[in-house]
């Protein structure tokens, strides 16, 4: 990956889209330093300390934005609305059949797709705007007074007009500096922000860390060795679950025409472990995380059916941990059967008389991909659970930890950018040194 870096940076074409990558980066974490007007960010930091914790919503967009929501920043909503956006009409796309005929137009009907997910981020981002500055309303500290600055009269209505027009212009501002960095700069740009959004949160949990060492080096010296190494075990073993594959030998028949002879090739199809992304534990963290935000309106009251519930789905109980991995299983299936068709392969091969060593074309061809994919996609819908359980299980054995965002989740969405990314870099750099067919 450095020997790619450094290759890179050599290349003149390639260092200018690096530099503007890095332009937009930097861009991005100035405006999550800039404090929306009316709002006292030392009551929302305070605030959110306490309530954006134990896995529920706020502490999930938190991490996803860098802690730009906790400090009421420009870009506190960051690039959330586009990612669910774009979820959205992902699956809508399998289930309208307006949507599915555009995607099967090619590169025209993927930019119409794209305009109705850039016009529904819209509409999402004004929504979790005026959401967040409901929550913010209710934000106070020990005194009562209010996150937001007037809360009376005609400037209440003046400063929450103000206050949401903010938060949807970072939201869009984020959406176009990722547009950019995906034109003129290197890789993805959602996802550059989003790995620039969880990146800085690294350094605040490492200074979290070293602070609870020197405090009580007697408890935390070990506990700090012991997570450092599984931090770094983490990471070797999800670059490895990335890269796996389980490839399906391919037999293309021969064919005569004339005197030549075609066909004959041997090749593979190669199916994904990991195939269907970070995305199954998104779904399963949002449907989780709905009754911990729920309680941020309505507090337990300690009896009755609703202590109960809140005890089932408190994120430091073997229920939800159990409750979690089987979503995340359930998700998993769920998104690789939307979008990986066997009976399409199977169809394709016939058509290009190709076909699986050792079994029939048509129907027993599908049914084998079938039966691979079902085998595959359990064992990363199994990675998956492990990754994403693993910080419950940690923040169980010690409150103090459970804040350290760099779970799982976290680490497999900064890996998989990182690892896309540099397979960008290696293609460029390919494509501008080949030295061609004449020489």
């Amino acid at each position: 990956m450095f020997k790619t870096l450094r290759n890179a940076w050599k290349t003149p074409e390639i260092r200018k889209k690096l530099l503007y990558t890095l332009l937009m980066i930097i861009i991005f974490r100035f405006g999550s330093a800039v404090t929306v007007p009316f709002l006292n960010p030392d009551i929302v930091g305070s605030w959110m300390e306490m309530n954006a914790s134990g896995g529920n919503f706020l502490e999930y967009l938190n991490t996803i934005t860098g802690g730009a929501l906790s400090q009421a920043t420009l870009f506190s909503l960051s690039i959330t609305p586009y990612i669910n956006a774009s979820i959205i009409m992902q699956l809508l796309t399998y289930a309208l059949p307006p949507l599915e005929r555009l995607r099967d137009e090619g590169e025209e009907g993927r930019k119409k797709i794209d305009k109705i997910t850039a016009w529904v981020a819209m509409v999402l981002s004004v929504a979790m705007a005026y959401a967040y500055y409901l929550t913010l309303t209710r934000m106070t500290d020990e005194s009562g007074v209010s996150a937001v600055k007037y809360t009376e009269g005609w400037e209440k209505y003046f400063a929450g007009a103000v206050i949401v027009i903010c938060f949807v212009a970072g939201a869009s501002f984020v959406v176009w500096m990722g547009n950019r960095i995906s034109d003129k700069g290197i890789g993805n740009g959602v996802s550059m922000i989003l790995f620039a959004g969880i990146a800085a949160r690294f350094p605040v949990d490492a200074g979290r860390l070293v602070t609870l060492t020197l405090d009580t080096p007697s408890k935390y010296l070990f506990v700090s060795l012991g997570y450092l190494v599984f931090i770094v075990f983490e990471f070797a073993f999800i670059v490895f679950m990335n890269e796996a594959e389980r490839r399906i030998p391919i037999q293309y028949a021969k064919r005569v025409v004339g005197r030549k002879q075609y066909g004959g090739q041997k090749t593979h199809i190669p199916i994904k472990v990991m195939m269907s992304g970070v995305m199954p534990i998104i779904f399963a963290m949002s449907f989780m995380s709905l009754p911990s935000t729920i309680q941020l309106f309505k507090p337990d009251t300690g009896e009755g059916f609703y202590h109960l519930f809140c005890n089932f789905f408190s994120t430091r109980s073997f229920s939800y941990a159990i409750l979690y991995f089987i979503l995340i299983i359930a998700f998993n299936y769920f998104y690789v059967s939307i979008s990986y068709n066997p009976i399409e392969i199977a169809n394709h091969l016939r058509q290009s008389n190709g076909g699986i060593p050792g079994i029939r074309p048509g129907k027993p061809t599908s049914d084998y991909i079938q039966r691979v994919l079902s085998k595959i996609t359990l064992v990363g819908a199994i990675f998956l659970g492990i990754i994403a359980i693993v910080p419950i299980f940690i923040s169980m054995a010690d409150q103090n930890l459970q804040s350290l965002s760099m779970g799982g989740t976290t680490i497999l969405i900064a890996v998989s950018v990182a690892l896309e990314t540099t397979r960008t870099l290696e293609s460029q750099l390919m494509m501008r040194h080949h030295s061609g067919f004449l020489r």
